[in-house]
């Protein structure tokens, strides 16, 4: 790796690991009482995308699931090994408004302490199942920082029909709870063009960009290099030959499976063209500022 590399300003490269039938996209047609039922394939994914992140020779924050992470502890102790950062997806990957503070706090405690003892080390960072902590649970940060998580990475500052808090602040903040305790957001990518402030985080908006505009879109988001950003993918996005969900309404199988097959190529170009590294190193060097918990109310 170069010099120029090594000191370029980086972006969080995130990955979320779960499984194609843990997706809130197929919630209505698949019991996750029924998800041992599938195969699992977030394995051989996850671990492709690791040998892309080696030869592109960046570090990245995964967050896995709990539900994975039961399964699978040598992958997560794989994910370590090679460098990279571990924090957690939560354990059922509900949408968190869906649930009650009670289980939400059972669950969460439960896939930190499953995560900490693959690991042998605290796990600090938190993203929640489809970025479902809005004004409807904004009482969820108040437990992850009861919990110890000392980050987060839930809030998507835009209007989607399952997630987003409109208005929130773009650039990493600190949150302070009515308890005393203090936590740091690290909201999702939005980028402006035009009139309009774009979503430019990942995921489903880079499978269905053009790759040119989600360039566009991150570049300007980031000040052209000024400024971290994060970027999120999931390992079934660079899996086109995963099982096809049955039943499943057309605008699900739309946010599901458009360019599944495009995405790995995009990625690599992605790599090629920003710089990379975890959350935790992004956030070392932000100068944060910080806002009560009751004003992301408003």
């Amino acid at each position: 790796m170069s010099k120029a590399r090594e000191t370029a300003m980086k972006n969080a490269m995130t990955i979320d690991v779960e499984d194609y039938f843990h997706v809130a996209a197929f919630k209505d047609v698949i019991n996750p009482d029924d998800w041992g039922q599938w195969p699992s394939r977030s394995d051989a994914s996850t671990r492709r995308i690791l040998d892309l992140f080696d030869e592109a020779g960046i570090k990245a924050t995964f967050f896995v699931l709990g539900w994975v992470a039961e399964r699978n502890g040598a992958l997560v102790q794989e994910i370590a090994r090679r460098g990279h950062e571990v924090a957690s997806h939560g354990y059922s990957h509900q949408l968190i408004y869906s649930q009650t503070p009670d289980v939400f706090r059972a669950e969460t405690h439960r896939s930190k302490a499953i995560l900490e003892d693959a690991l042998g080390t605290a796990v600090t960072g938190y993203r929640a199942a489809s970025y479902s902590i809005t004004r409807k649970s904004l009482w969820a940060i108040e437990i992850l920082a009861d919990l110890g998580f000392q980050w987060d990475s839930s809030i998507f500052p835009t209007r989607h029909d399952n997630y987003g808090i409109p208005g929130s602040p773009e650039q990493p903040y600190q949150i302070a709870t009515p308890a005393g305790g203090r936590i740091t957001e690290f909201p999702l990518t939005m980028a402006k063009l035009g009139p309009l402030k774009l979503p430019a985080a990942g995921g489903g908006y880079f499978r269905q960009y053009p790759y040119w505009l989600s360039r566009l879109l991150f570049n300007r988001a980031s000040e052209n290099g000024q400024r971290p950003q994060i970027f999120y993918l999931h390992p079934w996005e660079i899996d086109p030959d995963q099982p096809r969900i049955p039943g499943a309404s057309w605008f699900s199988r739309f946010r599901h499976y458009t360019n599944l097959a495009r995405c790995e190529n995009r990625l690599k170009k992605l790599l090629r063209d920003f710089e990379f590294g975890t959350m935790s190193e992004c956030l070392q060097a932000e100068d944060l500022t910080t806002i009560a918990l009751a004003d992301l109310k408003a």
